[in-house]
């Protein structure tokens, strides 16, 4: 029978509908063909982009030149405009802005054809500490009350260029949804002066049926209330509100082994699907947050959202998590 199920953190529901759902395999939609002609991300084609604002170089070589192992550039394309200043105003009851904010591409490595799922974990490594640079710099700018960290992977979730790459968006606003987490872990702390998602793991952990994969600081787990099937919540065990708040010499390794397992999964179960992943952090200038836990959400892109979903804000789930969990746990890799 299906299940109705409520978000612990926010005031959401998820319907799990199993009479709905299908095995695996029949979520998994054709490859792509690979797109031939010049990619303005491969290496030796530095020129097609704006000038890099931080990189990754062997043998310290300049900038913007060949012989570098990840570039950040400024999208060529931005959602939101850097220069500028932000002009708040009402226009009757309506409110508005400019468009400042920053757009930022991190071209996570020089081959066109290498998936982040294929590289190594180290490379995966300097993903996480390019954003975490780029975030402090931008931090700097007052206009800025948060920058989100996303990668769009397969044209079905959005990306318009093959080569792999993520994604920084820097806003003179916070998410709504990212508000919705807060205030939900806030009014949980409040009750019980602890954080919800320290708990959550706790729980994970010895019932032990969502937990995907686990090393010494990080946990994956399939939501309780997964809007998506094979939806996965990567977290670090320790507390910690803000992305950008990790030792330096932490080096998000371990944060980047989580992902690689993952998404290796992902390519085995699911046959290589098309996928998004946010990283939810504290807001700038906020200090240490006792009731919210930066993590990572991805979400394999196999079902689409109809009018039900558009229409009430709820999600229809096919597959229970905790089928998605053994599938991807018992994936050797």
């Amino acid at each position: 029978m299906p299940e109705l199920r409520k978000d612990p953190i926010i005031d959401r529901w998820v319907i799990i509908s199993t009479e709905r759902g299908k095995r695996p395999v029949f979520f998994v939609e054709e490859a792509a063909p690979s797109k031939a002609g010049m990619c303005p991300l491969c290496a030796g084609n530095e020129n097609m982009t704006p000038p890099e604002v931080y990189a990754i170089r062997r043998d310290l070589s300049p900038p913007n030149s060949p012989d570098w192992m990840l570039r950040v550039v400024p999208n060529k394309f931005p959602a939101l405009r850097i220069e500028g200043a932000l002009n708040k105003e009402g226009v009757g009851l309506y409110d508005r802005m400019n468009g400042v904010g920053a757009h930022e591409v991190v071209i996570e490595t020089p081959h066109h054809s290498e998936m982040l799922s294929h590289m190594e974990v180290e490379d995966i490594e300097n993903v996480f500490i390019a954003c975490k640079e780029r975030c402090l710099d931008l931090a700097k700018d007052k206009r800025f009350k948060y920058v989100m960290v996303f990668k769009n992977h397969g044209s079905i979730a959005g990306a318009s260029l093959e080569h792999s790459h993520t994604q920084l968006i820097a806003l003179p606003i916070v998410p709504r949804r990212v508000i919705e987490e807060i205030e939900g872990g806030l009014a949980y702390y409040r009750y019980k002066d602890r954080c919800i998602f320290c708990d959550i793991i706790a729980q994970e952990k010895e019932e032990g049926v969502r937990v995907v994969f686990e090393n010494e600081h990080f946990i994956a787990v399939s939501p309780y209330a997964s809007r998506f099937p094979f939806e996965t919540w990567i977290m670090p065990k320790k507390h910690e509100a803000c992305f950008v708040s990790r030792d330096k010499e932490d080096n998000f390794y371990s944060a980047a082994e989580a992902l690689s397992v993952i998404l290796k999964k992902y390519n085995k179960v699911l046959n290589s699907p098309p996928y998004n992943f946010m990283i939810h952090s504290a807001p700038f200038g906020n200090g240490e947050m006792h009731h919210y836990h930066w993590h990572i959400e991805i979400i394999p892109r196999l079902t689409k959202m109809a009018g039900f979903e558009w229409g009430t804000g709820f999600y229809i789930n096919p597959t229970p998590p905790e089928e998605a969990t053994e599938y991807l746990r018992e994936t050797s890799i």
